[in-house]
């Protein structure tokens, strides 16, 4: 049973580097191009102990709100007793990731406006609308010599004495 309750309790695993990446941030991690209203990922690295976000948004997205000279303001959603709570933190650029989490939507949009353009010009309705994965279409396997279908049955018993 844990016996320290710190700011860094039970964080080996979450602050641990993987095997051979250890060391010091690499300088496109400084000049990474971060904008107002970009989405962010909060990853700390536990090489830089400065800045570095609490232990709970470690692993979390949000939505970045401002930006200083060495760090990035984000707004992160905290469930707090069954509520969402917006919550605002400073965390310096080295703690920081760009997500991917907007990269399908936003390869959809583009692909949606080529088949809106697509089909003003020939005029046929299309359909923007995300589809679930549907079932395999049926059908019936050919043998491979045989054309003629083998029953096969028991034998019935008989009494061998």
């Amino acid at each position: 049973m844990p016996h320290s309750f710190g700011k860094r309790a039970r964080t080996r695993d979450m602050f641990a580097k993987k095997f051979r990446q250890n060391g010091l941030p690499h300088l496109s991690q400084y000049l990474m191009n971060i904008k107002v209203g970009d989405y962010v990922d909060i990853f700390a690295n536990p090489s830089i102990h400065k800045g570095m976000p609490y232990k709970h948004y470690h692993g979390r997205t949000g939505i970045v709100f401002n930006i200083t000279k060495a760090a990035v303001g984000i707004r992160v959603n905290k469930p707090v007793n069954g509520r969402i709570i917006e919550k605002r933190i400073h965390v310096r650029i080295e703690h920081v990731r760009k997500s991917k989490c907007q990269k399908e939507i936003l390869a959809r949009v583009v692909q949606n406006e080529e088949a809106k353009a697509e089909a003003a010009k020939t005029g046929v309705k299309v359909n923007l609308k995300r589809t679930p994965l549907l079932p395999k279409a049926g059908y019936f396997l050919q043998s491979a010599g045989d054309t003629e279908v083998t029953t096969i049955q028991t034998t019935p018993f008989s009494d061998l004495l």
